[in-house]
């Protein structure tokens, strides 16, 4: 098992690091990515709810929001029905960046799984998904 906990934190590295690479071609950083992605299925999330969709910590997608905010990619607003909240909205450039960032992801998808069968890839999927929520039971 040792073995495959090194070859996960290699290919999540490599990952990352390729995904950053694409991303920055855009004007989004790592992470950002999956915020926006969230975010063009359903504009106007407070970070908590970002946070659990996206299985993170909710100071996590306030740092996010904070440089996507700097970026110029989304805007906070005071949810009118509870002062106490922020939600978060796109703005025309993060809207505008869909199309392209999409492009570059299914791309970097493509690329990782190239050596890989159609059968390979859903096998990968199905198992990545079991691990993702094995260990999210068990952090619950």
């Amino acid at each position: 098992m040792a073995e495959l906990l090194a070859l996960f934190t290699q290919a999540t590295k490599l990952l990352r690091e390729a995904a950053d690479e694409a991303m920055s071609q855009h004007g989004v950083r790592v992470g950002q990515h999956m915020v926006l992605a969230i975010l063009w299925d359903q504009d106007g999330l407070t970070p908590g709810e970002l946070a659990r969709r996206l299985g993170i910590a909710t100071p996590t997608v306030v740092n996010t929001a904070t440089r996507m905010e700097a970026a110029g990619l989304v805007t906070r607003r005071p949810d009118p029905s509870d002062a106490r909240l922020v939600r978060l909205y796109l703005t025309r450039r993060g809207r505008s960046a869909r199309e392209s960032v999409r492009e570059a992801r299914a791309a970097l998808e493509q690329r990782a799984t190239a050596t890989l069968t159609a059968t390979e890839r859903r096998h990968l999927q199905s198992a990545l998904t079991k691990i993702v929520a094995q260990l999210q039971d068990d952090l619950s």
